[in-house]
């Protein structure tokens, strides 16, 4: 039997992290800075070790019950870090992006501030839900047995209108068509509420009346989407033009604009600036440049995302291109500042290139894997300096967390 494992930290991902006595490291999911714990299911790699958390000996600071049933008795794994104080959290996670940097981009920095949300709970504007054994359970995988799906019956951190729509569909699963391999629910800012049916095969389903019917008795209006492999997403029921719900937003949106406006805040006066906005989804950051006094050039490969931008507008002032930035970049005209969001992948290497060879003045990179974002300030190289470093609580209960970066060309 191994010796109690004292616990040191977060690492990305959630695991906590101690050490072994043989001196290798153990990552532990579910156990908090400071626990004492005794170890199960220990597993023993070359350089490193996995196992669970038998028993806590001795509790950390910021351990605490977990508010979610489904956080520890069907291991969910759309949270990783329940167990754990707001303030502890935000340590954990403020701790991630600034060793992350220092390790791969050799930058050596403090950990990052992180801005707390408004409510820690009931945020999620978005979820998808995976569907197994015939629709029988229908909820998120555990984290540690992926290929597994739990049956779902309450999201704490799903929106409350959320909440109460998955409770409908649930209800009326057998209604659901059969062979959906994902379904996703989202409530849109203009309080319209969303259904989107992934079928694992392109199949045709005559049903979505009669669901949204059903629904409409609940006192309930969602829009009922169809979403085939290798097809084009089109309403089946509820309002024909309308959101397109399968375009990229962001999940806690009333962070995602306070990340916006924080990074635009650091780049200073826009007025007169040529600015890019790289990865630009639906053009929200695009028209708070353009209203700084900037003229601007978004780059977006989601031609539903860019339409969209175009429908809301303006047009003043603002040059949209539908593809991919890389394929993009030679057409930009030289920008002054620069602002990019892209996926958790992180950039191109060619939009590392592109931008170095631009030399903006600023530039802010908005980021949601502090392990890409390292290796790409490693490629824009020495040539920028650090001027802001934030981090945003995006994601509350999960080891997530949204940074914003705003370098200055030296």
């Amino acid at each position: 039997m191994t010796a109690p494992v004292r616990i040191r930290e977060i690492a990305a991902g959630g695991d906590g992290v101690g050490t072994l006595e043989d001196g290798r490291t153990v990552f532990v999911p579910r156990s908090a800075p400071g626990d004492l714990v005794e170890l199960a299911d220990l597993r023993l790699l070359k350089r490193f070790a996995r196992a669970r958390v038998g028993r806590i000996i001795e509790p950390g600071p910021h351990r605490e019950a977990p508010r979610c049933a489904h956080y520890l008795d069907d291991a969910c794994g759309g949270c990783q870090l329940q167990h754990l104080s707001p303030e502890g959290q935000r340590e954990a996670r403020s701790r991630i992006v600034g060793a992350a940097i220092r390790r791969l981009a050799k930058r050596e920095i403090a950990d990052p501030e992180v801005e707390a949300a408004p409510s820690d709970w009931r945020y999620r504007s978005r979820v998808v839900l995976h569907v197994q054994a015939g629709g029988r359970r229908i909820g998120f995988h555990r984290h540690d047995r992926p290929g597994e799906v739990f049956d779902l019956r309450c999201c704490e951190i799903a929106s409350a209108e959320l909440q109460e729509l998955w409770v409908a569909v649930r209800e009326l699963r057998s209604m659901l068509p059969p062979g959906l391999k994902n379904i996703g629910l989202r409530a849109d800012r203009d309080g319209g509420l969303h259904i989107v049916l992934e079928p694992s095969e392109t199949t045709a389903w005559n049903g979505a009346q009669r669901l949204h019917s059903e629904l409409g008795k609940k006192g309930l209006s969602a829009t009922i989407w169809w979403d085939p492999p290798g097809g084009a997403p089109r309403t089946l029921a509820g309002a024909s033009e309308t959101f397109p719900a399968t375009v990229f937003e962001q999940v806690h949106p009333a962070m995602g604009d306070r990340v916006r406006a924080w990074a635009l805040e650091q780049l200073g006066d826009l007025m007169g600036q040529h600015a890019w906005d790289l990865y630009a989804g639906i053009g929200e950051t695009t028209i708070a440049l353009a209203h700084g006094g900037a003229t601007v050039e978004s780059v977006e490969s989601d031609r539903r995302a860019v339409a969209l931008a175009e429908r809301r507008g303006p047009a003043t002032g603002i040059t949209r291109h539908d593809g991919k930035v890389e394929a993009m970049m030679p057409r930009l005209r030289s920008p002054g500042i620069v602002v990019t969001n892209p996926p958790r992948e992180g950039m191109d290497e060619a939009v590392v290139a592109g931008i170095v060879a631009a030399a903006p003045n600023r530039i802010a990179y908005i980021s949601c894997d502090p392990a890409t974002l390292s290796r790409d300030l490693t490629r824009l190289g020495e040539g920028y300096a650090f001027r802001q470093l934030r981090a945003f609580d995006l994601f509350p209960q999960t080891a997530h967390v949204e940074t914003v970066t705003v370098l200055e060309r030296v």
